[in-house]
């Protein structure tokens, strides 16, 4: 029996672009966006601090440039909804393509899968995502596949603009993040690509007293992977079936950048 011609890159791509202009296909845009009261990491004041985004206009159609608009811009390579590369970590120093300009470009687009632990992190601002939690996801929705971002969503991004966002108190900033086996599972029995989510950093508020300390960062980045944070917008995406673009800006020897975060869904079908 004679077997169907299988679809070419080009059939795939124009698919895909005759997808996004009926709809078929949605864009959801996980970003937040820069702005100056954006709230950053802080650190104990022994240690250097991460620097909030500025704007400062240059001119706006005025005597300073009559027919243009621009600002100059400075921040931090971890402000704001923002990637961290290998090399932000003291386990990734060393590795090659280490830091965001050498990071191959078919790292910044794959499968996202969302793992859904909203409710739990209500429940507890401490809540500690696990090797038993991720099984039995896992259970219910089927096995993370080698190469997925994994993102973490527990609608933390819903409390920008209060201080429940940063959760900072007399021992330090409480959110929700993995435990250690988690993401020793997911890096090494998993093979994921990255790991994303909504709160300032991949860690837990309280990650410092995890062992090792702060395991998201030390264990992704000791084995050449890669983090978001400050997402935004998880609640749109299915557990599976959406692709996610993450691309840094291309900066020489960078550990981490802002980045325009979006992942591309099943939108309604043609005709609806």
């Amino acid at each position: 029996m004679t077997q169907p011609p299988q679809p070419t890159g080009a059939d795939l791509l124009q698919g895909l672009a005759a997808g996004l202009a009926s709809g078929t296909v949605e864009i959801v845009d996980l970003t937040h966006a820069l702005s100056p009261d954006f709230p950053v990491m802080v650190l104990p004041p022994e240690f250097g601090q991460c620097q909030p985004f500025r704007m400062e206009e240059v001119s706006r159609y005025d005597g300073r440039g009559p027919g243009w608009y621009w600002n100059t811009i400075t921040m931090s390579e971890h402000a704001g909804t923002h990637f961290d590369a290998p090399a932000h970590w003291i386990s990734g120093r060393n590795l090659p393509q280490g830091t965001v300009d050498a990071v191959p470009l078919d790292k910044l687009v794959g499968p996202a899968i969302v793992l859904d632990f909203s409710a739990e992190s209500a429940a507890d601002e401490d809540f500690l995502l696990t090797r038993d939690g991720l099984e039995a996801w896992e259970a219910a929705n089927g096995a993370i596949e080698e190469g997925a971002w994994v993102l973490f969503r527990t609608d933390w991004s819903k409390h920008l603009g209060s201080a429940r966002y940063l959760n900072l108190k007399e021992d330090g900033a409480h959110s929700p993040g993995p435990a250690a086996d988690a993401m020793e599972f997911l890096v090494k029995e998993r093979g994921i690509c990255g790991f994303g989510t909504e709160t300032i950093g991949t860690d837990a508020g309280q990650g410092g007293h995890l062992s090792p300390p702060y395991p998201a960062h030390f264990i992704l980045h000791g084995h050449g992977r890669y983090g978001l944070q400050c997402l935004t917008g998880l609640d749109r995406l299915p557990a599976r079936g959406a692709v996610l673009f993450a691309a840094p800006l291309k900066i020489r020897n960078g550990s981490g950048s802002p980045l325009r975060v979006f992942a591309m869904v099943p939108g309604k079908p043609a005709g609806l």
